[in-house]
């Protein structure tokens, strides 16, 4: 016991990162490793068709080129052996469920951020052996009864321990310390520190910083003067200081949201508003399954450059209606898209979520006499979705070929942001069988 007590700091924490490799396909290989094992592989919608993009690959794909983003026929040129799989959103809930009650029976301080990758606060698991005792036990543990490789980062917070986690793959574990900082990271560029993407990162060379050395010992007055409070974040950050805490906090979303990615480039206004009123509908219909109300609303679009936007808009009362949610929606697009240009894929998410017994909501008159019929249509329709399935009651937009009808069949249609899955059926219980 005084050898692992040595391994643990006095004053400070131990994170872990796990990180599942190649998740979906990994699963794929996990449960038919006949048809699939060690072979090149994707996850990609409308496979009948060859249209849409790659959303992930396996190892075997990515060796000869395969990458997340690609179209499937630029795909399927490169590698005519590709193997198509259309995504499977209940099979990867299902294993996601199982790796983190794996993760939870060594600590009860997990904070799951997507389908395949959690934090584990370990501080408080001398009693299961050294950290990275732990760590190996861990992936030992998810190979052997789930038969998928995963990555995790050993660190003092959450910031180091996310970046160790991408340093080997698959199937890697990295130990990350602060006074490692300097050697590791200080003579890459900006954007290689998870937080910062490009557009920091081409502010920050403008200002003449150019590597995360150099952002180290920036002018935090300069900093601060072009990034506002973030720019003490970013010098933090570039010296591995994160003090966030792991949150295992899984009763309430902080937010509730659905990306689809289109089978091809979307330019017409009035079918990208058809796509918006499914994933309102979606959002909308979680937001009050978990009872819930929203204040914020953001959308996500990329074009067929994988370039992406998001705006978002508080609203002046929150909600909980489609209605709503479809109208700002389209107003943000239609305010900040220039009519006409491509989108690969759409998105809305629900933020400033507060539970809807506790929301104080400011009415007028009219509002006020037309809330109470809202609010008895949406458990009609809620009630009648339930019984019978997501499809029992649509209005006409939401009908079509259009793939954002596709995401009320929750077997085929998903988000790796979406962890619904896990509030419903919390870390501690086991799962229903």
């Amino acid at each position: 016991m005084v050898t692992t007590q040595h391994h643990y700091p006095k004053q400070g924490r131990v994170i872990l990162h796990i990180d599942m490799n190649a998740f979906y396909c990994s699963v794929h290989e996990a449960v038919e490793p006949d048809l699939y094992k060690g072979k090149p592989i994707a996850v990609a919608g409308s496979v009948e068709l060859r249209k849409g993009i790659i959303v992930t690959s396996s190892y075997a794909a990515r060796a000869v080129g395969i990458k997340t983003g690609m179209q499937v026929r630029q795909a399927m040129k490169l590698c005519p052996d590709l193997i198509l799989i259309r995504p499977d959103f209940e099979l990867y809930r299902s294993f996601s469920r199982r790796f983190m009650q794996i993760a939870y029976s060594y600590s009860p301080m997990v904070e799951s951020m997507s389908i395949d990758e959690c934090f584990v606060d370990i501080t408080g698991s001398k009693q299961f052996g050294t950290p990275l005792e732990i760590a190996n036990n861990i992936q030992q543990k998810i190979m052997k009864e789930l038969m998928l490789p995963c990555s995790i980062g050993v660190a003092p917070n959450k910031l180091l321990a996310k970046m160790g986690s991408d340093m080997k793959k698959p199937n890697g574990i990295s130990v990350l310390r602060l006074r490692d900082v300097p050697t590791v990271f200080w003579d890459k560029p900006c954007n290689y520190l998870y937080g910062i993407g490009k557009k920091t990162a081409d502010k920050l060379t403008r200002l003449g910083i150019h590597t995360l050395g150099q952002l180290a010992v920036g002018d935090e007055l300069l900093l601060s003067k072009h990034f506002g409070i973030l720019g003490a974040h970013l010098k933090r950050s570039a010296n591995g200081i994160d003090h966030s805490l792991v949150n295992p906090e899984q009763e309430q979303s902080k937010s509730i949201g659905h990306t689809t990615t289109l089978p091809q480039d979307f330019t017409d206004t009035k079918e990208i508003h058809r796509v918006f009123l499914n994933l309102a509908d979606q959002v909308a219909r979680r937001l009050r399954k978990q009872e819930l109300m929203a204040s914020t609303i953001q959308i996500t679009v990329r074009d067929p450059e994988m370039r992406t936007i998001t705006r978002s808009i508080t609203l002046p009362t929150p909600t909980e209606h489609m209605d709503d949610i479809y109208r700002t929606s389209c107003q943000l697009f239609d305010h900040e898209w220039e009519e006409g240009n491509p989108v690969r894929l759409l998105g809305i998410t629900l933020q400033n979520l507060t539970v809807k017994e506790e929301t104080f909501v400011q009415l007028d008159l009219f509002d006020y006499e037309k809330q109470p019929k809202r609010e008895n249509l949406n458990r009609i329709m809620d009630g009648l979705r339930d019984k019978f399935g997501e499809n029992a009651i649509l209005t006409a937009g939401m009908m079509g070929d259009n793939p954002s009808a596709m995401i009320r069949n929750h077997k085929t249609r998903g988000t790796s942001l979406q962890m619904d899955h896990l509030r419903n059926n919390p870390l501690h219980k086991e799962e229903e069988k």
